[in-house]
């Protein structure tokens, strides 16, 4: 990872059901978005060093709302609701859906969307629809494969292959990163891939000296 940037404080911050619940501050932001019961709480428990910061569960959509989490005083982790997770009502689907979709057009201060995908399995079609809405979007798009200790070495370099022709069926060339919550596997390789996206913010933000500010609407 880049020299002198490393996760030093971390806390959580809230919690946004609507877009109007959204914190209203201009610190750059990093998504992280998948399918439900994908390990997004368990990712940003990695990247954190920390075991019970974002909470965990075996139970799929457990994560109803947009969790934030204010990052070394500089930037935002946002976990989002899984996507694709049926065992709830149609009109709750939708909501999320609507919050997700908003979040992802219109947040300004957005600055890179982690994708997180089973490594286990090939990426579903709402997996492509996440990468066909990311293609144009100018903000850093990453993959993060995980749960990769479930897997042998043979199975992380097939699970890497068919991600990639998979992002290129889709028009998109992105870093890919095997990750796993258990072994700390992908953890520095991340964070480096962020390092760029986080400092080209920071140093914007010294140059124009932006302070707080209204988000945009969708």
């Amino acid at each position: 990872m880049a020299a002198g940037v490393e996760i030093r404080d971390i806390r959580f911050g809230g919690s946004a059901a609507s877009w109007e619940q959204l914190p209203d501050v201009a610190l750059p932001e990093v998504a992280f978005i998948g399918r439900s019961n994908v390990g997004k709480s368990s990712l940003i428990n990695l990247l954190a060093r920390r075991k019970n910061l974002a909470r965990t569960s075996n139970v799929p959509g457990k994560t109803r709302t947009i969790n934030w989490y204010h990052v070394n005083g500089e930037l935002l982790f946002h976990d989002l609701p899984g996507f694709g997770y049926a065992k709830v009502s149609r009109s709750l689907r939708n909501q999320w859906l609507r919050l997700v979709s908003s979040y992802l057009a219109h947040r300004q201060e957005l600055r890179a969307v982690v994708h997180l995908i089973d490594s286990r399995h090939a990426p579903m079609p709402l997996d492509r629809e996440v990468m066909l809405v990311m293609r144009p979007r100018p903000v850093a798009y990453l993959v993060a494969l995980t749960k990769a200790d479930k897997l042998s070495g043979n199975g992380r370099a097939k699970s890497l292959k068919r991600t990639r022709q998979v992002l290129i069926e889709c028009g998109v060339q992105v870093p890919v990163t095997l990750c796993s919550a258990k072994t700390r596997r992908g953890r520095e390789e991340l964070l480096g891939h962020l390092a760029a996206v986080i400092n080209k913010a920071a140093l914007r933000r010294t140059a124009t000296g932006v302070g707080a500010t209204a988000q945009g609407r969708p």
